[in-house]
């Protein structure tokens, strides 16, 4: 499949991805550190105090030095496949690839040359929107200068920037809000139909079409999914998404954890996922009196999948919550953080978000509307 046309839903398929084994006890507990909490208040709040940047990604492997975008793409979609829990493929070489989500949205893989501007312009593309960092575009030496520099030439159309991490679902919560908010202004500003990219369109831009659209467009989240699912084949981050709204209405809550590995007989423990990904681990210390392995962290509310490695070996603990098992049997530990009072405001709202028919209320579209509008720029 190549440039301009629509991508075979047999291209790519989306399908959890995680082995697991069982090794020795360990523990969870969670504590909560109680924030007062007045809804459209605290937004103002995540507002002004909490204008996160996303960091680089990861940079390219040096075994990638030299070789073709043909061979680039298979490490590239191995590494995405490994990152996201899902088998995903991107073939660079093969050119842009888009969908039209709906009449005005459309979700696609990156410019690559300022001619890739021509053929956005030839199908009434107001605003290009990229999700893209610097890491990922020196990997396919994409010139994002001159892409930049050619669409400044047209005043039919204006190419944007708006970066999160790849393959980084914590990123991408904390950075949603900020993104759909440069979005959502630039489309009342230019109006017409608006490309979002990534890299391979699988997982960031995705992402940022369906809060879009659920949190500007009034779509219930899984109407808005189900829409963007028939339209493109790609593996969104709900549960980022979930999250960044709980975050816009209630603010940036964490509470303290602490995970505990029971057992003496290791060298190292180590946890992944959480709230760095899969790419990234986080050590536990170990606690001679106790003869355990200790992790505290705070962390912001929602649902944590994660998994244990202990001395290289990548393991989960039948003792701790585990996500259900896929069709090859694979499974993660998952922990819900949330306070603990069922009536408080951020526990309504997160046993809400957990149902199959979630909506905003009228009140709730109004404060995220509030707060889009009023994010300060980046830029």
């Amino acid at each position: 499949m190549n440039c301009l046309t629509n991508v075979s839903r047999s291209s790519y398929s989306a399908l959890p991805l995680c082995s697991s084994r069982f090794k020795c006890k360990s523990s969870v507990s969670v504590h909560p550190n109680f924030v007062n909490m007045k809804g459209l208040l605290i937004a103002t709040d995540l507002r002004t105090n909490c204008v996160v940047r996303a960091t680089s990604s990861p940079a390219p492997n040096a075994d990638t030095e030299g070789a073709n975008d043909e061979e680039k793409s298979d490490v590239y979609s191995t590494n995405m496949t490994e990152a996201m829990g899902a088998v995903l493929t991107y073939r660079h070489e093969l050119g842009m690839n888009y969908n039209f989500i709906r009449p005005d949205l459309i979700v696609g893989s990156c410019l690559q040359t300022p001619a890739d501007v021509d053929k956005l312009r030839s199908i009434k593309v107001k605003t290009i929107f990229c999700l893209q960092q610097d890491s990922d575009l020196e990997y396919f030496s994409v010139d994002i200068g001159a892409i930049r520099e050619y669409a400044s030439t047209f005043d039919d159309i204006q190419h944007i920037r708006a970066e999160i991490r790849d393959f980084d679902g914590a990123d991408l919560r904390l950075r949603l809000p900020a993104v759909v908010s440069k979005l959502h202004k630039a489309v009342n500003r230019n109006g017409g139909i608006t490309y979002i990219h990534c890299t391979a369109g699988l997982g960031r831009a995705p992402a940022t079409a369906l809060a879009y659209m659920f949190w500007v467009q009034g779509y219930k989240l899984n109407n808005a999914l189900s829409l963007l699912l028939r339209n493109r084949k790609c593996f969104p981050n709900v549960e980022a998404i979930k999250s960044a709204t709980a975050d816009i209405l209630t603010g940036l809550k964490k509470r303290s954890i602490t995970l505990t590995w029971s057992g003496d007989n290791c060298s190292t423990v180590e946890v992944s996922g959480l709230d760095v990904g899969w790419d990234q681990r986080i050590p536990l210390t170990y606690e001679e009196k106790h003869g355990s392995w200790i992790l505290h962290r705070d962390l912001l509310e929602g649902r944590y999948e994660y998994k244990y490695i202990v001395d290289g070996e990548w393991l989960t603990n039948t003792y701790e919550p585990v996500t259900p098992a896929d069709k090859d049997g694979h499974i993660n530990n998952y922990i819900q953080v949330v306070d603990k009072d069922p009536e408080s405001i951020s526990a309504v709202l997160w046993k809400r978000l957990a149902a199959d028919d979630f909506d905003l209320t009228t009140n709730e579209r109004e404060i995220i509307k509030q707060f889009l509008d009023e994010y300060p720029d980046d830029e």
